[in-house]
């Protein structure tokens, strides 16, 4: 009889595993991963056994091994419940909760008021998903999902939200930002427009107003332009590019419009580039990351003083790329988010010099496309100096055998 009962429980196992794989791949991972586990438990726990048939304990038993091993291969927090009590926990909600929760009350182990009311009404528990904020660090969110098993044995699975919720702020931040950035000007121009109306007889005024109007207007422009360029790079993250760049003809491109733009400070450009191997990348993407490193020294650095342009190789595969300015530096405290949208050190010096806050920002999403690596040092008073390291194309019979 007892053989019997086992080889039941084990069909019925194998049954309801595939079931749930098949809503985990049709329905998706968070709601198939908490089937799947949910379906293990359940054959588990539900199989008949000749020791449970003969008495009735008084308190919740431990978790069966095969209970236990199910919901450990699970990577997030899961707990199984009975009476209020957890009879099984995997390494992960261990490591969250602490060592203690096996055979305390599930209340006291997921020390969060909303879950502890969610576990408390056995009617609600397999509701919706609840959010927890603050479980385990105070800005980590979790969402706590709870199943009813056959023979009233719960199932409590967090799920860390916390990455979503960082993205989400980040995308409120920059149409905040983003909609700050683009309202200033335009609130500015409409302003002038009207003062305009009043002052048309005054040639005098109706230029100044204009040239205002002007600035204001390509300070728009530039932003747009910022922002479709973003979201274009973005887009493309994940493609790496394919086409041979000579990096030195690159800069002597770059240094000739940047000279024409800024004949004040072209001579200030110095540049020392080796004959390197071609980069992989795309051209029109470097040329913007070369505009916006070299045009931002030569807008912070100090008039008169260089802007070096550096150009080595990096070992077999990788060339270095640096530009050093002699400006008025950069705190320690700022350089972790600089590569920040629309992050400033000084606001009103930045939007003073043309800047959009976005420069930087692209710059870093280029060198991720291109599978390299960004480093900001600066000291206070010196300076700033700014590396790229980028892979190169390999050379034929240059790849070991």
């Amino acid at each position: 009889m007892l053989g019997l009962s086992r080889s039941r429980a084990i069909v019925a196992l194998v049954a309801i595993l595939a079931t749930a794989l098949a809503a985990w791949l049709a329905a998706g991972i968070e709601a198939g991963g908490i089937a799947l586990v949910g379906a293990a438990v359940a054959a588990l726990v539900a199989a008949p056994s000749v020791e449970h048939e003969a008495s009735a304990a008084l308190a919740p038993a431990p978790a069966d091994d095969g209970v236990a091993d199910a919901i450990e291969a699970i990577f997030e927090p899961v707990l199984l419940v009975a009476e209020n009590r957890v009879i099984a926990a995997n390494q992960a909600a261990r490591t969250l909760l602490g060592e203690h929760i096996l055979g305390e009350d599930v209340r006291v182990a997921i020390r969060h008021p909303a879950a502890a009311e969610r576990l408390l009404n056995a009617e609600e528990a397999s509701g919706a998903p609840i959010q927890l904020v603050g479980l385990g660090a105070r800005d980590q969110h979790w969402e706590m999902r709870v199943r009813t098993l056959p023979g009233g044995h719960r199932i409590v699975h967090l799920g860390d939200r916390t990455g979503s919720h960082a993205a989400d702020r980040i995308r409120v931040d920059f149409v905040a930002n983003a909609s700050h950035e683009l309202r200033t000007p335009l609130a500015s121009i409409l302003g002038f427009i009207e003062t305009l109306e009043d002052a048309a007889d005054d040639p005098e005024t109706r230029t100044r107003f204009l040239r205002v109007m002007d600035n204001e207007a390509r300070r728009m422009q530039r932003l747009i332009d910022d922002l479709m360029s973003l979201s274009r790079i973005e887009a493309e993250k994940y493609r790496a590019p394919d086409d041979s760049v000579d990096l030195p003809e690159l800069i002597d491109e770059v240094h000739g419009e940047l000279a024409a733009l800024s004949p004040d400070r072209a001579g200030d450009i110095v540049i020392d580039a080796d004959p390197v191997a071609p980069v992989r990348g795309d051209r029109v993407q470097l040329s913007q990351l070369l505009h916006n490193i070299v045009g931002n020294a030569m807008k912070y650095g100090r008039a008169g003083t260089p802007v070096a342009v550096s150009l080595r190789s990096a070992g077999e595969s990788m060339v270095r790329l640096s530009v050093t300015d002699e400006s008025e530096g950069i705190a320690p405290e700022h350089l972790p988010r600089l590569t920040e949208r629309f992050y400033r050190v000084d606001s009103s010096r930045s939007r003073a010099a043309g800047g959009t806050g976005l420069g930087l920002a692209i710059v870093k999403h280029i060198v991720e496309r291109h599978r390299g690596r960004l480093d900001i040092a600066s000291t206070v008073g010196k300076g700033t100096t700014l590396t790229i390291l980028l892979p190169t194309i390999p050379l034929p019979g240059s790849l070991s055998s």
